[in-house]
């Protein structure tokens, strides 16, 4: 376990309220159909989560320090700057807005409040162990309660009668089927999330400090393949007992009913574990998507990446106070939490563009710098990621 650890987080922050209902609402309407889209996500994180940690152990630079120092023309260097802080302050505003109303609707289950009064009280929570350091402490109590209940549905998964021809005919054979391009979106931006990126680039530096480059890069790319293989597995598993739950079947899905698909394993205490393992989720993600974004940011504009430093506290308390002040208004936990997840996917390309430029910086990485195979990989990531994007925009408008 020593050669493990920032890729499990990765998995952790991408396994969260979004994943969860995102992936029952894709199986729920679509059944097996989107599997392909899960499996390209996968690939897609891998091969974007390896760059990015491959970038932090070469160089010693997070994504945004490196981004400050890539174009030489100021008025270039400035524009990647101020694209980047847009894409990832409003990416990680609308999917604070998905955590907080995610971990709402498990605490409503739990305890007879209001949604408002739930989105605030858990918005606060996030805001206190913030300003106060606690969610060190706090966070990996929460990763093992969703890991958890994350877990239950593959046994659920396991346990129900699947039709394994169709899951292999919808892993390998792409289509869209009518009005689920945007869900297509979302399960790719609930898996390759772009601050995960900025993240895994500066916790690896301290993970393999003062081992061997070679070594670090090795261990690195193991952590990255398999941890994110368990976050597919479980993504899997999800879209699977909620295809078979509702799909075609006559059952309404709805937040409330998403606790359906766990009643295989856990019968009349599905509802009660779901709400627990939901808002523990929610309130993970609530804690590390302001975080990010605060690291992020303060590193593209050049301001000191402190806890302490009033330009970064000031990212994280933007970030949180907006996602939590959506969240109290009444918008739809489901809604919330797809629209999350499909603004991430259509944020990640301007992203993820950037993060291949940096990578193919002699002057950086030298002879770790990107290889002709990973800038394919890389690319066709960012042309289908981006021709998905575009081609659910035209849509709304035909």
């Amino acid at each position: 376990m020593k050669k493990f650890g920032p890729g499990l987080l990765v998995t952790a922050a991408f396994i969260g309220p979004g994943s969860i209902a995102t992936a029952s609402a894709a199986g729920a309407n679509t059944g097996f159909v989107l599997l392909w889209a899960l499996l390209f996500s996968l690939v897609a994180t891998m091969v974007l989560q390896e760059m990015a940690a491959r970038l932090g152990l070469v160089s010693g630079n997070g994504l945004s320090q490196a981004l400050r120092t890539t174009f030489s023309n100021p008025v270039i260097s400035r524009t990647a700057v101020i694209l980047v802080v847009a894409a990832i302050g409003v990416g990680n505003a609308a999917y604070e807005a998905g955590n907080i109303s995610g971990a709402a609707l498990g605490l409503q289950t739990l305890l007879p409040l209001p949604a408002s009064a739930s989105a605030l009280v858990l918005g606060g929570l996030a805001g206190l162990l913030l300003a106060g350091g606690g969610y060190k402490l706090l966070e990996p109590i929460l990763i093992v309660l969703v890991l958890i209940m994350s877990m239950v549905f593959v046994v659920t998964m396991l346990m129900i009668d699947l039709d394994f021809g169709a899951m292999l005919a919808g892993m390998f054979k792409p289509s869209i089927p009518a009005g689920s391009a945007m869900t297509v979106v979302a399960l790719i931006g609930t898996t390759v999330v772009p601050y995960n990126l900025f993240l895994h680039a500066n916790i690896v530096q301290e993970k393999w400090r003062g081992v061997s480059t070679e070594q670090a890069i090795s261990e690195s790319r193991t952590d990255t393949v398999i941890s994110i293989g368990l976050g597919g597995l479980i993504t899997l598993a999800v879209m699977s007992t909620s295809a078979v739950a509702f799909f075609n079947t006559g059952a309404e899905f709805s937040a409330s009913s998403l606790a359906t698909q766990l009643e295989p394993v856990l019968g009349t205490a599905a509802n009660a574990l779901f709400a627990f393992g939901l808002m523990a989720a929610g309130l993970t993600s609530a804690i590390t998507a302001p975080l990010a974004a605060a690291y992020a940011v303060s590193g593209a504009m050049g301001w000191p990446t402190d806890f302490a430093d009033r330009h970064f506290k000031a990212v994280w308390v933007l970030v949180l106070a907006v996602g939590t002040l959506f969240a109290a208004l009444g918008t739809k936990p489901i809604a919330a939490i797809l629209f999350a997840q499909a603004t991430n996917g259509l944020l990640l390309p301007v992203t993820a563009v950037f993060l291949i430029i940096i990578m193919n910086r002699a002057d950086l990485l030298g002879e770790y710098r990107n290889r002709l195979v990973s800038n394919l990989l890389a690319v066709a990531v960012v042309a289908v990621v981006t021709g998905l994007g575009l081609w659910n925009i035209v849509r709304l408008f035909v």
